[in-house]
């Protein structure tokens, strides 16, 4: 991740400002979790990631993309809108943006107890997150039928 001071002052100050207007969001009420070889694991990302068979995303798009844990990545598309998004670490290695084979293997090694059936992606780029609480609860609905116990935020 770039650090504002390695950007150019303009480019800094413009997201420093963005930044600054966007609401606070109190923390929650702090919960012990399950060791983490009991956990069941799945991935948000912000990437812009689906399937040849869905739909890309566009420009302003608040829904979401549905990955399956077994995904082929051959079989996965990054569609983020955004030009100032560098795509040559996804093409050279999907795990970056989207860790799935990592928690496999965390599964196979004991480390984790197990990989979500689904996992979701939404575009980035978005400055106001705010209009997300929609999509965001539902795909909170589905990871919780899931069983899901802890959820990734990969952002992009």
């Amino acid at each position: 991740m770039v650090r504002l001071a390695d950007l150019h002052e303009a480019e800094a100050e413009h997201l420093q400002a963005r930044a600054d207007a966007m609401s606070r969001i109190e923390p929650g009420r702090w919960l012990t979790p399950k060791p983490l070889a009991e956990l069941t694991v799945a991935i948000v990302s912000t990437a812009g990631l689906h399937l040849r068979t869905d739909a890309p995303f566009t420009l302003g798009a608040l829904d979401y993309r549905v990955l399956p844990s077994d995904a082929d990545w051959g079989d996965v598309v990054l569609s983020h809108v955004s030009t100032n998004f560098d795509r040559s670490a996804f093409q050279q290695d999907p795990n970056i943006s989207f860790p799935l084979d990592r928690l496999h293997e965390m599964v196979a090694s004991g480390e984790i107890g197990g990989v979500s059936p689904r996992h979701y992606s939404f575009m980035g780029a978005m400055p106001n997150p705010a209009l997300f609480e929609d999509t965001g609860s539902e795909v909170g609905r589905m990871l919780a039928a899931d069983g899901v116990d802890v959820a990734l935020l990969v952002p992009v």
